[in-house]
């Protein structure tokens, strides 16, 4: 449960409607329209303005194309930075490529490309980019997308920075669109095939808008708001509730006599921080109560099933319990109050425990334990929700029905909460268009896991896609940024192979022999693909190596020698605190097996809670230990771990890193 990626296009898909699919020529796309251009070539700032007290200057000092670039300085807080005015250049429902060049006039922080919207006095804020590393040593592209999604009285498109404020360069922005085709209505409506289970999609405000509304009416009979009912979108601050943004989505869902899944009550992610500042048990408890009170009672019978709680199984841990703030402090107290209060705010709701990589047997087994010991209890959960970030090689068929067999008989429901079915079998894959091959084995996997959830629709609820097309996927940055394309609609809305693979499998042409994929097939320890997170919130953990029963830890490499390299990514920053992503790339020509990787915080960070391995921090010396299934790292392969990270001061990365003793590049 992510928020969606909104980053660049690169060529677009295109659907054979009768025959097989191909990717679509770079000839067959259309000439994208430009609306905005800033170059500053012609010596004046071309009407931006500083958010604050900034001054803004044209320089010749800096220039990423031409001579000219706008530089600015006088800026007091991250926030305040470069802003133009969009208001008449952006139109409702027309989905945007930005792309800023950006440069600091010293040192190093985040940048984020950024829009801030008015509406009835009340400014609202929208990540084009996240954060993204720059420096003063040389030009960083900022390219995102944005679709103005409501009106406006105002509308500007900003740069700032996540910690410093120094001054900043700014070069060649444009925006521009690629002009929509009209929806295809001479094809058949997924919601009039697959009648078995309702079919439901993911969105944002971009979503019901124009075609895009179009197509998710026409296609699906359930719609999941993907951040906008999250704990940082309903309640900012204690107390003061907003619906802002979720209830243009259920209105249009209500109008279209579609059903609505909430997502999310609980999460360890997008939950503010003043939840958890000064809290005791009784505190948290008390707020978290509050919190399901006023957003589940807000939409009451409208809502009918209920996320309540999200991810909070970590296999690797002895209890099998994820170490963040909430069990931390309340234990497993949090799960029972939440589910409790959820069934008292909102009686007639399905409420829903959910979590990725459920296929997994650890993961699988740890949280049929825990809901078997609630339910025990008389914790009202009614559903186990099963996310499926999977890809176009993993999992199984076989792991895939032993999840959904566990959970049968034991009083819940189930249901497919965020499928989305990536084209990259690594992190270290990155395709400019989908190649043919791999939208063939996409279509197959489509529909061979459709063929099973039909089997199973007895114990299905509901199957449910994160996101509608594949314009606006969080797999565009994640688990490194490079265009996805994993849903059944390309990005310019028309159908792919993988909508004929739920919809009519006699329409996919059979692939080669040498390229032929099988979705029932585990993949081998060199293409295991990463195992996916939820992408629940802009932020998200877990780009691993995917698991497999044949990845458990050995015996170790040898120290002294490098056969590794590292990233260190901050991928979110807030006052006091931030996430990071750590990525293990095996460099060498053998296994890397029970890997663990140290490094030396030197600004005062610690760790307070880490995904996909196990963590000990003494002063700044940090060691993660690999998970049970993530040990093994194939040559060419690679494993991630994610943490949330407390920082006081300035936020430095590791200057070096070392995996069993051995000093790898960083990259």
């Amino acid at each position: 449960m992510r928020a969606f990626a909104r980053l660049a296009v690169a060529t677009l898909v295109a659907a054979a409607p009768l025959t097989g699919v191909m990717a679509a020529q770079a000839a067959d796309d259309p000439t994208p329209v430009t609306v905005l251009t800033s170059d500053f070539e012609d010596a004046t700032v071309q009407g931006w303005t500083g958010r604050s007290a900034e001054t803004l200057a044209v320089s010749t000092a800096v220039a990423h194309g031409g001579t000219h670039s706008l530089a600015v300085s006088g800026r007091t807080a991250g926030w305040q930075g470069p802003s133009l005015s969009v208001l008449g250049t952006f139109e409702k429902g027309i989905s945007y490529t930005v792309s800023a060049w950006v440069r600091l006039a010293e040192g190093s922080d985040l940048a984020r490309l950024s829009v801030e919207r008015r509406a009835g006095g009340t400014a609202s804020y929208e990540t084009v980019v996240g954060d993204t590393a720059v420096s003063a040593t040389g030009w960083v592209n900022l390219t995102g997308r944005y679709t103005l999604s409501a009106d406006a009285e105002s509308l500007s498109v900003y740069v700032e920075t996540a910690s410093t404020t120094g001054g900043l360069y700014l070069d060649d922005v444009t925006a521009s669109y690629v002009p929509t085709l009209p929806i295809q209505t001479g094809i058949p409506a997924v919601k009039d095939v697959v009648t078995e289970f309702p079919v439901g999609a993911a969105i944002t405000g971009a979503e019901i808008t124009g075609t895009h509304g179009d197509l998710l009416a026409r296609h699906f009979t359930s719609v999941t708001p993907g951040n906008a009912l999250k704990w940082d979108a309903t309640e900012p601050t204690e107390n003061a509730f907003s619906y802002a943004q979720a209830d243009p989505l259920i209105a249009f869902a209500r109008s279209h006599g579609m059903r609505v899944r909430g997502h999310t009550l609980v999460w360890h992610n997008q939950t503010p921080a003043w939840v958890f500042q000064d809290a005791d048990r009784e505190t948290l408890l008390a707020r978290l109560e509050n919190h399901i009170r006023n957003v589940a009672a807000h939409y009451g019978d409208t809502v009918g099933t209920w996320d309540v709680v999200n991810e909070v199984i970590d296999e690797s841990q002895p209890d099998g319990m994820r170490r963040s703030a909430w069990y931390t402090l309340t234990g497993l107290d949090y799960i029972r109050t939440a589910f409790r209060v959820a069934r008292e705010a909102a009686p007639a709701a399905r409420l829903c425990i959910n979590d990725y990589n459920t296929n997994v047997a650890a993961k699988r087994d740890a949280l049929y334990a825990l809901v078997v010991k609630l339910r025990g209890e008389g914790v009202p959960i009614d559903c186990v929700g099963h996310q499926m970030h999977v890809n176009v090689s993993w999992p199984s068929i076989a792991e895939t029905e032993a999840m959904l067999k566990k959970f049968q008989g034991i009083g819940v429901q189930q249901q497919i909460t965020e499928m989305d079915v990536s084209i990259y079998t690594s992190s270290g894959e990155s395709y400019p268009t989908p190649p043919a091959e791999r939208l063939l084995a996409q279509a197959y996997a489509y529909r061979d896991m459709f063929a099973l959830f039909r089997r199973y629709a007895a114990d299905l609820g509901s199957v449910t896609l994160w996101g509608l097309a594949d314009d606006n996927t969080w797999l565009d940055t994640f688990p490194v940024t490079r265009k996805d394309a994993p849903l059944l609609f390309d990005t310019r809305l028309q159908a792919k192979s993988a909508y004929w693979g739920v919809v009519d499998p006699s329409r996919i042409s059979s692939p080669s022999a040498s390229t032929s994929p099988s979705a029932s097939t585990s993949p081998s320890a060199s293409t295991s693909p990463s195992a996916s997170t939820s992408p629940s919130a802009s932020t998200s953990p877990s780009a691993s190596a995917s698991p497999s029963a044949s990845t458990s830890p050995s015996a170790s490499t040898s120290p002294g020698k490098s056969s590794c390299a590292v990233s260190y990514r901050v991928t979110g920053s807030w006052p006091g605190g931030f996430q990071a992503d750590v990525r293990i790339v095996n460099t060498g020509s053998a296994p890397l097996r029970g890997w663990k990787l140290t490094w030396q915080f030197t600004g005062g960070q610690t760790i307070a809670q880490l995904w996909n391995g196990s963590v000990t921090q003494s002063g700044g010396a940090v060691t993660v230990t690999a998970a049970s299934w993530n040990g093994t790292v194939a040559p060419g392969a690679a494993a991630s771990v994610g943490f949330l990270g407390a920082s006081t001061g300035g936020n430095p990365a590791p200057a070096a890193f070392a995996v069993n003793g051995a000093t790898c590049d960083i990259v």
